[in-house]
Order: C-alpha cells, then structure tokens, then sequence
C-alpha cells in the first residue's frame, strides 16, 4: 500500500516536471528561433560605429524587410540570401565585422515567410526568390556586387543569372536527388504534432518539403549561369550532403567555378567556420 502511495506520487512529480521541461525548452526554442524585431536587430549595432538601416518594401503584393549598411558608397555590395529556416540576421556577425565592414556595404533581407511577423505563406519557388533577389539587386553596380546564399539560398543566388562580381554558394541545396529529408518533418506532417510546431518552422518544414520538387526545374540548366562562382561546403553536412558540391563542381569549367572543401564542418558553417568563411568573402571582394 505504502509503496502504491509512493508510486503515484513519484509519477505525479516526475510529469509535472516533464511538463515544466518541455514548456520552458518550447519556449526558449520558441523565442530563439523566431524572427526578430526592427528594434532588437537595430540593438545589435549599438556598440559600432555602423549605421544601419531597415527598410520595408513589397514584391508582388507581398511584403518583406531588407536590413543595409552603406560604409562607403564606393565600395562594393555584398547581398545575403538566407536559407531554410533563416532570416536577415543570420549574417549579422560579418556585417559587424570590422574587417568586412571595411572593405564593402552589406544588403540582407528576410525572405517571404520568414518576416517579423510575418502573414504571408512561404512561396515554395525558386523563381519567385530568384526574381526578388533580382528586384533588390537592379539599382546596384553589378560588377561591384558580390552575391552570397547559404543553403536554400544557394540555390536562389545560382538561378540569378545577372552577371554579377562574383557569387558564393555556402553549403548549397542544388539537387533534388541530394536532398535530405528530417525525421523530424514528421512533426509537420503529422496533423496531430503540426500545431506543436512554431510558425516560423512551419513555414521551413513546407518549403523544405517542396523543394526537391521545385529544384528539378533548374538542376539541369544550372550551367546556365556565366558568373565566377565561390562553393564552399562542409563534407559533414547532414542536412545538405557535400554531393551537392562535388556534382555542382562537374557541370562547370574549373575556371568559373571554385570548391572549397570544409572538412568536418557540418551544415552550420556559416558560424562554426566563420573565419575562413570571413577570409572567402573578403578575397570575392578583390
């Protein structure tokens, strides 16, 4: 009896703990993970001397917000494009970098979907992407403009055929047949487990979940694109596997393109190897 007692008790204690684990872990993942606010990214520059700027603009009736610094207008323009999950801040550290910041201005803006508060839906093109990327891009000198996408943004910035200085593919998602699908996509998938899962990963899980599909239309043309391009890739990427490069390397001459092997860097390069990946931009620069 006694033990029967002391059972119930322990279970009682042991779930509401469970309980009280997963509710704060939810809502840290919750809060870490979702888009921040003008006012946080701007807080991000308070000890700089940068001035930095967002804007909001619309493309196709669909609004998003682009984040620039002009340290010299002579300089030239590095555009970020993030991937999947992702927004303008994921390249906040190289902005600030006093090395970069030096050397060029910065352009990087939320794709749609994946906005502050965001209403609309994830649009699940590579067309669309590549027509917006190309719509921030027209007022700025080409030959000046360095234009670099990481993961699903790799596959943006290699559809933009603009000849550009130079593109940079970091850890980049080009091949259908290459592409990974998470157990964890099950979450979203499953009806039951979807409301489980915070809006902004919601939108990831359903352009994840498509792009495979939509990469067919461009996977065989990708040589299309005349530009010198810069891949830089971890051979431990779970998420995008290295094939993704090493196949990429074969439908180009060896003197437009240039792969740089990470080894044993993972999918989350653009943070674990953010020197050499720092070093990579500044020499696309010259």
């Amino acid at each position: 009896m006694f033990e029967s007692v002391f059972f119930r008790k322990f279970l009682k204690v042991f779930v509401t703990i469970l309980f009280v684990l997963f509710g704060l872990f939810y809502g840290l993942f919750y809060f870490f993970t979702s888009p921040k606010s003008d006012e946080n990214i701007l807080s991000e520059f308070d000890e700089t001397y940068l001035n930095p700027k967002i804007t909001h603009h619309n493309f196709k009736n669909l609004k998003y917000r682009k984040l620039t610094i002009i340290n010299d207008t002579i300089l030239p323009t590095i555009v970020f494009v993030h991937g999947t999950i992702g927004s303008c801040v994921d390249f906040i550290e190289y902005m600030k970098d006093s090395m970069m910041y030096s050397k060029a201005n910065f352009v990087s803006y939320d794709r749609v979907g994946y906005n502050y508060d965001d209403q609309n839906e994830v649009q699940e093109s590579i067309a669309f992407e590549r027509d917006m990327l190309q719509s921030i891009t027209k007022n700025l000198p080409k030959n000046k403009t360095v234009v670099v996408g990481y993961s699903y943004g790799g596959s943006i910035v290699l559809a933009d055929t603009t000849r550009y200085k130079k593109e940079v593919l970091l850890a980049p998602a080009v091949f259908s047949s290459k592409e990974v699908m998470p157990w964890l996509l099950n979450f979203y998938e499953w009806k039951a487990t979807r409301w489980l899962i915070p809006p902004i990963w919601r939108q990831a899980s359903k352009e994840k979940l498509s792009h495979r599909k939509d990469l067919r239309f461009f996977e065989d043309n990708w040589n299309q694109n005349k530009n010198d391009i810069l891949v830089v890739h971890g051979d431990k990427d779970d998420i995008v596997p290295f094939e993704n490069a090493t196949v990429l390397a074969t439908k180009f001459p060896k003197k437009k393109l240039d792969l740089i092997q990470v080894r044993t860097a993972g999918h989350g390069l653009i943070w674990s190897q953010y020197e050499f990946i720092r070093e990579q931009l500044i020499l696309s620069l010259n």
